[in-house]
């Protein structure tokens, strides 16, 4: 006894609830139950089946009562071992009467059909049939397809998690929580397909055991005990009778649990409800269906022959609840889960978490004049122009940015617009809608009359003309466009300048996913067991900082499964790369030459940059740095005025160094390092450039 209680206080009463009912359920096929017990149990059954069922009517959400599943087998279990134990008693002791078996079993078998067997079995079938066809074999299905659906949105209801912990929506502990909401979902649809069958199963025995029950309790009570055929027909097969009915009311009480706990859909507005609350808002709480209802149930009294008096006293109790309800203005949401919380007092609204408005990733903002060029109603193409400039960017740099939210700015000049990334301003200009820009690509021959200005794209000195001067400027060598073509152009040049900002965690995981389809195994070995996403977001950033598409997405994950298990620093990965990308890079900047003019730094130059590349482009001293940038960007413009690549052949070491070094001072300036030129192409140094003031 002192284990025993050790044992208890040491696991807890509830973790021994289970096993120890299990113990008694098994035990009670084997031992021999007096009929006292017998009612006992008989009773519990019933008592329980009955709490499992309001437990389905008052629960929410069907992840609310889980257990279920096993509920049903325990319920099923207790069921078959109490129709073991009460045919071991009708069996020894059903010829001293109906009442051998307990005051339960004679109660069904005699008080409810009357005492008249034949009216008994005829219940009892029915009952087996309503149960075993109808409810129990539509709950299986439902199970069976609810299990099937979850499976298959799992999938996607993942991707909508991690979309959500991406854009910051959620918290990874909300992430987690989800997930685990998801699979509990799809355990408990596939749980309960499988117990259903326990149902279908309890049925069957329930058949069985009656038949076994009727012709063994004839043979005994005849062959045995000497009783009349018609004596022990009575006596085995009112038992037998009364056994089958206190075992199904139970069962069919847990398969419209079941039933309802499979049948349930939680709806926008009520899914934290009980199905009680439900159906008094959805069903009920339609009064011109209940007052149709009650004008066809009174067409029906009217109808000669009909018993009038039911109907028209259920027309017009229908009519009055319709009238009641219309007055009230339908069925009341429940106050926990639809109930509007009170109106602030004018000027003293409480602040919510919905004046937080997310930062767009990419964002146009246009003043009153420009509305008609992003109105469709107006005739605007510039959201068409935009959508085109989209596709043209995830053609040339291999992935798909943002959508741009345009949007009117009355803080704006009538005719300007701004460009946001992420909230920053990227870019702005201003436009006259009617007029055309003028550009001078750098041959232009004289003046135009108009306005002077800008390119905003490109900075080249521009010219706003009416447009009866357009065809005057094109002869005279200018780009001429219309004040559309002017934002996309801007819009096109922001996108291309800003890619690598363009490219979030959502669109890094939306190329893997792409690229998956074609190399699964790649991309599942590759990350994130040996890359991480951030890690190999900052890569593909590097490369979009300096204007290398992405397109190449295989040999850009085939060199970082390569290099990455020596080294996760992002600058050697990079590097890595590029280099893997380098006839890629070359043909994008030169083209199919065979012999590429670059430019490159004086040796004395090289070896001081050398000493101080170990610490990067800061490293370098600042009065070196400042004239080296400045006569970099003076042999980038002469390279560009003669229409060549301006491009600076460097060190490997210094390649990222001064590339960012010169960004700045020369961002048409490309520079490559001598591991990206392909062995089958040559090099010509056109000019060297020096960091001397």
């Amino acid at each position: 006894m002192n284990a025993l209680a050790l044992a208890v206080g040491r696991i807890g009463i509830s973790a021994l609830a289970v096993p120890l009912l299990v113990v008694m359920i098994l035990a009670m096929m084997i031992l021999p139950l007096p009929p006292f017990l017998l009612d006992l149990l008989f009773t519990f059954n019933i008592a329980a089946s009955l709490v499992v069922l309001l437990a389905a009517v008052y629960t929410a959400r069907p992840l609310e009562f889980a257990v279920f599943p096993t509920v049903l087998l325990l319920a099923t279990l207790l069921r078959l071992s109490l129709n073991v134990a009460s045919t071991r008693v009708v069996l020894l002791h059903g010829h001293s009467g109906p009442d051998a078996a307990g005051k339960v079993i004679e109660s069904f078998g005699t008080f409810l059909v009357g005492g008249n067997f034949t009216v008994g079995l005829v219940v009892f079938l029915i009952l087996v049939v309503i149960n075993f066809v109808v409810i129990t074999k539509g709950a299986g299905r439902i199970a069976e397809v609810s299990a099937r659906f979850t499976l298959d949105a799992m999938p996607g209801k993942q991707m909508a998690i991690d979309a959500d912990l991406n854009a910051g929506l959620i918290g990874e502990a909300e992430a987690r929580r989800r997930r685990a909401e998801i699979a509990a979902e799809a355990d408990f649809y596939g749980s309960m397909d499988g117990a259903s069958k326990f149902v279908r199963g309890d049925a069957i025995a329930g058949i069985v055991i009656l038949f076994i029950n009727v012709l063994g309790g004839l043979a005994i009570g005849v062959l045995q005990h000497g009783l009349p055929l018609a004596t022990a027909a009575n006596h085995y097969i009112l038992l037998a009778v009364g056994d089958g009915l206190v075992a199904q009311v139970p069962a069919l009480v847990i398969s419209t649990a079941a039933g309802i706990m499979v049948s349930r859909v939680a709806s926008a507005e009520g899914g934290a409800e009980d199905i009680g609350r439900q159906l008094a808002r959805q069903l009920v709480g339609a009064p011109n269906a209940i007052a149709i209802a009650a004008g066809l149930i009174a067409l029906m009294g009217i109808v000669p022959g009909m018993p009038h008096f039911p109907f028209l006293t259920l027309s017009a109790a229908l009519g009055a609840g319709a009238w009641w309800l219309g007055r009230r203005g339908g069925v009341r949401p429940a106050p926990e889960a639809a109930q509007p919380a009170p109106e602030a007092a004018p000027g003293l609204e409480e602040v919510t978490w919905d004046e937080v408005v997310p930062v767009e990733t990419l964002g146009l903002e246009v003043g009153y004049r420009l509305v008609p060029l992003v109105d469709r109603a107006q005739g605007g193409e510039l959201v068409r122009r935009i959508r085109a400039i989209r596709r043209k960017f995830a053609q040339d740099m291999g992935f798909l940015p943002s959508a741009v939210h345009i949007r009117d700015n009355l803080e704006l000049r009538p005719g300007g617009y701004r460009m946001t990334v992420r909230g920053v301003v990227a870019g702005e200009g201003e436009v006259f809608p009617g007029m055309y820009l003028a550009i001078d690509p750098g041959g232009a021959r004289g003046p135009l009359r108009g306005v002077a200005a800008r390119d905003p794209a490109f900075g080249l000195p521009a010219t706003w003309i009416e447009a009866a001067e357009r065809e005057a400027a094109q002869a005279a060598g200018y780009t001429v466009v219309d004040a559309g073509a002017v934002v996309a152009t801007h819009v096109s040049h922001i996108l291309h300048t800003h890619a690598a900002a363009l490219l979030g965690r959502a669109e890094t995981q939306q190329l893997l996913e792409r690229f998956a389809r074609h190399a699964p195994k790649l991309v599942e070995e590759l990350v994130p067991k040996v890359v991480s996403h951030a890690l190999l977001q900052r890569v593909l950033q590097g490369l979009l900082e300096e204007g290398v598409h992405l397109r190449d997405l295989g040999t850009i994950l085939e060199t970082l499964a390569e290099h990455a298990p020596r080294t996760q620093d992002p600058a050697a990965l990079l590097a890595a790369v590029r280099a893997a990308l380098g006839a890629s890079i070359v043909q994008q900047i030169f083209g199919t030459a065979r012999e590429l003019e670059v430019l490159a730094l004086e040796p004395e130059l090289e070896r001081l940059l050398l000493q101080g590349a170990s610490g990067g482009a800061d490293a370098f001293e600042p009065a070196l740095a400042e004239a080296l940038a400045r006569n970099a960007a003076g042999a980038a413009a002469r390279r560009e005025s003669l229409g060549q690549p301006a491009v600076l052949l460097v060190h490997d070491r210094l390649r990222a160094p001064l590339a960012k070094l010169l960004r700045r001072s020369a961002p048409q300036l490309k520079v490559l390092c001598h591991a990206e030129i392909p062995d089958s192409l040559s090099v010509r140094v056109v000019h060297s450039v020096g960091g001397r003031p």
